[in-house]
C-alpha cells in the first residue's frame, strides 16, 4: 500500500490492470448495444475499444518484461516510439464513427438506462484521466505518460459514446434532431481534433525521446 502512495509508476502500471478490465467490458457493452439497436457506430466503438484495450496490454507487458535489462531506457523509447505510431493510426479511424455520428445514417432509438450509465462512466473517467494527465510530468518513464496519454484519450472517446447515447435518448422522447445533430457534428469534431493534437504530441516526443537516447549513447562512447 505504502509502494502504491510513494511510487507513482508502480501506481500508473497497476491502475491499468484495472482500467484494461474496465475497457474491455465497456467495449462489449458497446458491442451489445450495437447488436441490440443494429448500430454501426456501437459496432465501430467497440472495435476502437478492444484495440485501444489491447495497446494498454501490450505497454504493461513490456513494462514488466523490461525490469532489469540494461538498456530499460533505450527499449523503452522504442517501444514508445512503435505505440505512438499505434495510436495515432487507431485514432485516424475514429473519422468513421465519428462520421456516422454526424450523418445518423440509421438513428437509434434507446432508454435512458444505457445513458445514465454511460454519464456516470465518463463522469468518473474524464475526471481521473484529467488529473493523471497532468500529473504524469512527475514521472521520468516514457511508457507512464504514455498510458496517462491512452487514459485521456479514452476518456474522450467516451465523451463521444455519451454524446451519440444522449442523441439517441432525444430521439426516442420526440425531441428535435437537427438542431442537435449539428452541435453533435460541431463538439465531435473539436474532441476528434483535442485527439489528434495529443496523439501527435505524443508522437513527436517519443522521436525526441529516441534521438535523446541516441545523444547519450554517442557521448557515453
Amino acid at each position: 500500500m505504502e509502494k502504491w502512495f510513494s511510487d507513482y509508476d508502480f501506481k500508473t502500471f497497476a491502475a491499468a490492470g484495472g482500467s484494461l478490465l474496465v475497457t474491455v467490458f465497456f467495449a462489449f457493452y458497446n458491442g451489445y448495444l450495437g447488436i441490440h439497436y443494429e448500430s454501426m457506430w456501437y459496432g465501430t466503438i467497440c472495435a476502437y475499444y478492444i484495440i485501444l484495450a489491447l495497446l494498454r496490454f501490450m505497454v504493461v507487458l513490456a513494462e514488466r518484461r523490461l525490469n532489469g535489462r540494461p538498456d530499460v531506457e533505450c527499449a523503452r523509447a522504442r517501444i514508445f516510439a512503435a505505440a505512438s505510431v499505434l495510436l495515432l493510426i487507431l485514432n485516424i479511424s475514429l473519422v468513421i464513427p465519428v462520421s456516422l455520428m454526424a450523418t445518423q445514417q440509421k438513428p437509434v432509438h434507446m432508454t435512458l438506462v444505457p445513458a445514465i450509465t454511460m454519464a456516470a462512466y465518463t463522469t468518473y473517467k474524464i475526471t481521473m484521466a484529467s488529473i493523471n494527465l497532468k500529473r504524469r510530468e512527475r514521472s521520468s518513464n516514457c511508457l507512464t505518460k504514455l498510458l496517462r496519454t491512452v487514459s485521456f484519450v479514452d476518456a474522450l472517446v467516451s465523451v463521444l459514446t455519451l454524446q451519440n447515447t444522449l442523441i439517441a435518448v432525444n430521439s426516442a422522447d420526440g425531441g428535435t434532431e437537427r438542431p442537435m445533430l449539428i452541435l453533435s457534428a460541431v463538439t465531435s469534431a473539436v474532441i476528434f481534433l483535442m485527439i489528434m493534437i495529443l496523439t501527435i504530441a505524443t508522437l513527436i516526443q517519443s522521436i525526441q525521446s529516441i534521438k535523446s537516447d541516441k545523444k547519450h549513447k554517442g557521448e557515453q562512447q
